[in-house]
C-alpha cells in the first residue's frame, strides 16, 4: 500500500495530510473563508495559493495530499505542482470520484456539486483523473458513501474497482452524515473475488462529531488505513469561533484552537493520517503544531465534553452557508 511510504517518517507531520477541498474552488462552506482567501478568487489566484501552500506543507513534511473530482481544479492545481517538481517521489496522491463539480466556478452557483455513485460516473471520472493525475494517483476512493449508497452493493462497480486495484491503484470510500458508523461497517464487508475491496477509509471525526470512532477502530483493526477528515469541523473549532473549553485547553497549551483540536484526533490510535484543510500559509503552520500538541488526562476529559449528537452536528453542517 502507499501509506506505508509514512510507516517510518522521521517527522509526525508525515501524519498529517493537506486537503485541497478549500481551495481548489471558489466556494465551499468553511467558516470565515470569505476572509481567509479575498475578493480575488480567479482560476489563477487559486492555482497560485494552492501552489504556496503545497510548497510550505511539503517542505515542512506534509506527505499526503487529498483532492477530489467535486474539488473544483483541485487535481489540476495538484498535477500542475507535480508537473514542476520531478523530484518529489515520496508523496502519496489520493482523489475520490463519485461528485460532479457543477458550480462553473461560481461561489453563488445554486448547486456546487452532484452526487452519484453509478458505474458510468465511475468510468466518466476515473478516466478525467486519470488524463490529470496519470500514474501518479495512489488512491482512488468513493466519494461519500452513506449505508443506502448504490456503491456497496453493485457488484459490477466492485469488478471494476478489483481490476483498477489489481494495476497497483488502492481503492478506498469516504463517509459522511450522521450514520458513518454504519456505512463503515457495511464496506467492510464488501469483496471482490472473496478479497477485501476497500484499504482505506476517510471519515469525519473532531471533537464535535465522534460517532465514527468505534468502527474506525474496527476499520483500522481490519488493516484499512484511516484518513480523518474535518477534523476542524469545517471551521467551528478555529478561533473565533471555538468552544470555551477548546479556548480554554488551547491558553493552557499556549498553541492555536486548531492545533490542539486536530491534536485530539492525532491521538486516536487508530488514525493513520489527519487532514489539514488549511486555506493560508500561517493556518497550515498553526495546524502543524498539532503534532507536538502534548493533552493531559484531565484536559481531555474536559475536551470531551464537546461531543454533539451526530444528527445535531451534521444538521448544523449542511446549513453552513458556501462562501
Amino acid at each position: 500500500m502507499p501509506f506505508s511510504r509514512l510507516a517510518t517518517a522521521t517527522t509526525p507531520t508525515a501524519h498529517i495530510g493537506l486537503g485541497l477541498a478549500a481551495v481548489g474552488r471558489p466556494g465551499y462552506i468553511n467558516l470565515g473563508r470569505e476572509d481567509d482567501l479575498g475578493e480575488d478568487r480567479s482560476v489563477e489566484a487559486l492555482r497560485a495559493r494552492t501552489h504556496e501552500l503545497l510548497d510550505a506543507a511539503y517542505a515542512q513534511g506534509v506527505r499526503y495530499f487529498d483532492v477530489a473530482r467535486s474539488y473544483g481544479r483541485s487535481e489540476e492545481f495538484l498535477a500542475a505542482w507535480l508537473a514542476a517538481r520531478p523530484e518529489v517521489t515520496d508523496v502519496v496522491v489520493g482523489s475520490k470520484w463519485g461528485y460532479t463539480y457543477t458550480a462553473g466556478w461560481s461561489a453563488d452557483a445554486e448547486t456546487h456539486e452532484v452526487k452519484d455513485h453509478s458505474l458510468g460516473t465511475y468510468d466518466r471520472q476515473r478516466a478525467e483523473t486519470a488524463e490529470l493525475l496519470g500514474d501518479r494517483l495512489d488512491l482512488y476512493q468513493i466519494h461519500s458513501v452513506t449505508p443506502d449508497s448504490p456503491a456497496l452493493t453493485d457488484k459490477e462497480l466492485h469488478a471494476r474497482l478489483a481490476e483498477a486495484a489489481a494495476t497497483g491503484l488502492t481503492i478506498g470510500f469516504s463517509t459522511s452524515g450522521p450514520a458513518q458508523a454504519d456505512a463503515i461497517r457495511a464496506a467492510l464487508a464488501v469483496t471482490a473475488d472473496g478479497e477485501p475491496l476497500f484499504r482505506t477509509v476517510q471519515s469525519t471525526y473532531n471533537a464535535l462529531e465522534t460517532s465514527a470512532g468505534p468502527a474506525l477502530a474496527e476499520a483500522h483493526d481490519a488493516g484499512l488505513t484511516v484518513i480523518v477528515k474535518e477534523g476542524m469541523a469545517n471551521g467551528r473549532l478555529a478561533a473565533p469561533h471555538a468552544p470555551d473549553a477548546l479556548r480554554a485547553v488551547a491558553e493552557e497549551t499556549g498553541l492555536g484552537c486548531d492545533a490542539v483540536a486536530l491534536a485530539v484526533v492525532l491521538r486516536q490510535p487508530w488514525a493513520g493520517v489527519v487532514l489539514s484543510g488549511a486555506a493560508t500559509v500561517g493556518q497550515l503552520a498553526s495546524n502543524l503544531h498539532a503534532a507536538v500538541v502534548d493533552l493531559d488526562a484531565d484536559q481531555l476529559t474536559r475536551l470531551a465534553t464537546l461531543a454533539e449528537e451526530p444528527r445535531a452536528y451534521w444538521e448544523r453542517r449542511g446549513g453552513l452557508p458556501w462562501h
